[in-house]
């Protein structure tokens, strides 16, 4: 099979590799899918960069999207020719799906309904689930209002629709040339956090009550905001991510005297009964087809290192792409 890889941390230029590798078969409990494409995220080219390799080989990426062409012992034989997406393909395993092939145990590779296209299935792995189950623990739901930090991003425009769908109000944060994309997935204010006092904004947008919730992609800027009264008494901080991978400071009064709750987690670490919930809620607006997809850039599987410094530029508006036919 085709199949890009790198063996040691680097640039994307000078450590992937495109070239041909024998194609896996499943074993038992496992499903081989042929891939038509591969999502790639933030966390992906991070991995690339600096995180310590866990084979001498890598193929990247843990979101894709195919066909089922092969079945390992225990497995359904009336799974083959199912359309499925993956998740956590290359999570604690080496090999990913950039690629035309990947084998993983078969609850990693969901049904796609007919009305999703590869390319979007390929961006619901890490963005759909990780939107998923934050709207959910941040309580989306009609009467409150919510905060989206990075509203125009992979994931916090998957967050904006389901909070919306759900009822809340959105209120995102975004710069001035990304404010129309979070608008059209359902934010009725956008803040530019380039130019605006986000916290005196966003009281100002909120009656000085503060949101009642806000689902964070990077707690390195947002925790900074807590003692400014961003958030209402007895709100809930949901974050996800950050850009820096170090101590945060958070002001522990601004969170006792308010009753506030932190929620962190990593998508690739829910436990079976909240990946199983977010799947499932996920599965449901997909098949009533109320989600937006946002393909950024598609390149070929030839052009890895292109796709990873397209996701490193942070240029890109919507999901990176690579598509395998």
């Amino acid at each position: 099979m085709k199949a890009a890889w790198y063996e040691t941390n680097g640039e994307a230029r000078d450590v992937l590799v495109v070239g041909e590798m024998e194609t896996p078969e499943p074993g038992p409990g496992e499903v081989r899918v042929r891939l038509h494409a591969s999502g790639v995220n933030p966390s992906d080219v991070k991995a690339r960069r600096g995180r310590p390799l866990s084979a001498q080989r890598i193929i990247p990426h843990s979101d894709g999207a195919g066909i089922v062409d092969m079945v390992g012992d225990g497995v359904p034989r009336s799974r083959i020719g199912e359309r499925v997406w993956t998740w956590n393909a290359q999570w604690k395993r080496p090999f990913g799906t950039a690629a035309d092939h990947v084998v993983l145990p078969a609850d990693q590779a969901v049904f796609l309904p007919d009305n999703v296209d590869f390319a979007a299935g390929a961006c619901l792995g890490i963005p759909g689930l990780t939107a998923t189950h934050a709207a959910g623990l941040a309580g989306a739901a009609l009467g409150r209002t919510i905060l989206v930090t990075g509203a125009a991003s992979s994931v916090g425009h998957y967050a904006t629709q389901i909070g919306t769908l759900r009822g809340a109000r959105v209120i995102g944060t975004a710069s001035a040339s990304r404010a129309d994309h979070a608008r059209q997935a359902g934010a009725t204010e956008v803040v530019d956090y380039l130019r605006e006092d986000v916290a005196a904004r966003v009281k100002e947008l909120t009656g000085g009550k503060g949101v009642d919730a806000i689902i964070d992609m990077d707690l390195s800027s947002t925790a900074r905001l807590i003692d400014k009264g961003i958030l209402a008494p007895h709100g809930k901080h949901v974050c996800y991510g950050s850009n820096v991978a170090a101590d945060i400071p958070v002001s522990f009064p601004a969170m006792l005297w308010n009753s506030l709750t932190l929620q962190v987690f990593v998508v690739y670490e829910l436990l079976a009964e909240e990946r199983e919930a977010a799947t499932a809620a996920l599965m449901l607006m997909l098949e009533r087809d109320e989600l937006s997809h946002s393909i950024g850039a598609t390149f070929p599987l030839d052009a890895i290192a292109e796709a990873h410094e397209a996701v490193e530029s942070g240029r890109i508006t919507g999901n990176v792409v690579l598509e395998m036919d």
